[in-house]
């Protein structure tokens, strides 16, 4: 029961002293306010309830000040739109290991939300550091590719993702754990957001990243350039050196790519599709001869979102469990475009929730809004029979 005194005007309530407040002069009324009678309400029945505000979320931004679309003026732009709904700390890291580090102690801290802005590495830097945890990783594209940002919808703007995260939940989302035993026998665990490839597409990722400025100017077409001068240099007439097993069946291999989300890419608007299906669960595809001409038919079918014969060399697994990789000699391998080091043994396994992103709960059909298929896709698609 509310507490009530008599006065000679009759007995005094919260809600009768808000009321009296009210019909007091402007001066007079806002000291009333100003001591707190602002946050009582009545309700229907006369009894005074008091509002309490909701709670401020809040957010630590972490950028990467040499990302390839970061800006001083892009970077006051995020933080004043992120400001206008979470209390914003922002913080540059050293390195990748610093914003790994950050990220985890802002989760131990009960942050709600950890801003990742820059391209899909940092992404993945402050991912690894969440994982397990209640705080959701919030994106702000300004890299390259940004190939998770593409897939997940949000917009290619840092401005405009930043202003569209607050409208967003923290939606449960999987990932692909990559368990690697190094060439000194030290054991390793990372996890990747969208894609995780071993053999020839990790030593394509680290001579990308051997030229940063080149990637830089041109993008995916550096990814492009790369990965045709790798074919053609160094990995053509190669014998498979990955024992590659998967649900009770062993291939050998020169190259094992496996997606979180169909499609995905690294060669901008250009999707890569490893099934001709839109696949929602998890898919790897191993690719036992790099001949040039299987391969770049190979590539176009990735491409085209035709059906991969086995002719080709390839072998395909849908929803698996696990899969066991084997190295001999030791094979480089990637975590979302990060080249991660040389592995003898390698175990992938999917997390259903493993971490939580501020995103649609449903992924855009096709794996996010700016896949496109331009003209020159079309006409490939006209010229190449199924």
């Amino acid at each position: 029961m509310p507490s009530t005194t008599t006065s000679s005007s009759g007995p005094t309530t919260p809600a009768s002293r808000i009321a009296r407040a009210r019909r007091r002069p402007a001066s007079t009324r806002s000291r009333y306010m100003a001591e707190g009678y602002r946050g009582h309400h009545p309700d229907r029945s006369g009894v005074a309830r008091r509002r309490y505000p909701p709670r401020v979320r809040r957010l630590l931004l972490l950028a990467n000040p040499a990302a390839s679309g970061f800006t001083g003026a892009a970077f006051r732009e995020v933080r004043t739109a992120l400001a206008e709904d979470w209390e914003v700390a922002a913080e540059w890291p050293d390195d990748a290991v610093d914003a790994r580090r950050r990220a985890a102690a802002a989760a131990a801290g009960g942050v709600d939300a950890v801003a990742a802005m820059g391209g899909d590495g940092i992404v993945h830097h402050v991912a690894n550091g969440l994982v397990g945890t209640d705080t959701a990783l919030a994106i702000v594209p300004a890299g390259t590719t940004n190939v998770l940002a593409r897939i997940l919808g949000l917009p290619s703007r840092p401005a405009a993702a930043a202003r569209r995260l607050a409208r967003l939940p923290a939606t449960p989302t999987p990932m692909l754990r990559v368990e690697a035993v190094g060439v000194d026998g030290e054991r390793r665990i990372e996890y990747a957001t969208f894609a995780a490839g071993v053999g020839y597409d990790a030593d394509v990722v680290a001579a990308a990243e051997r030229r940063p400025h080149a990637k830089l100017r041109l993008g995916g077409v550096h990814y492009a350039t790369t990965a045709i001068s790798k074919l053609l240099l160094d990995w053509r007439g190669r014998v498979p050196n990955l024992s590659v097993s998967c649900d009770g069946e062993r291939v050998d291999a020169l190259a094992l790519l496996t997606q979180v989300y169909g499609p995905y890419t690294y060669f901008g608007k250009v999707a890569l599709y490893l099934t001709p299906e839109r696949h929602a669960g998890f898919a790897s595809l191993a690719a036992g001869d790099l001949e040039v001409h299987r391969s770049a038919e190979l590539f176009l079918r990735a491409i085209l979102r035709r059906p991969v014969p086995e002719r080709l060399g390839t072998r395909i697994w849908k929803d698996f469990a696990e899969i066991a990789i084997e190295a001999e000699p030791p094979a480089p391998y990637e975590a979302d475009g990060e080249h991660l080091g040389m592995a003898v043994e390698l175990r992938l396994s999917p997390v259903p929730e493993a971490i939580r992103i501020l995103r649609d709960p449903v992924i855009p059909r096709g794996g996010g809004s700016r896949f496109g298929r331009g003209r020159g896709s079309r006409f490939l698609r006209r010229r190449t029979a199924s």
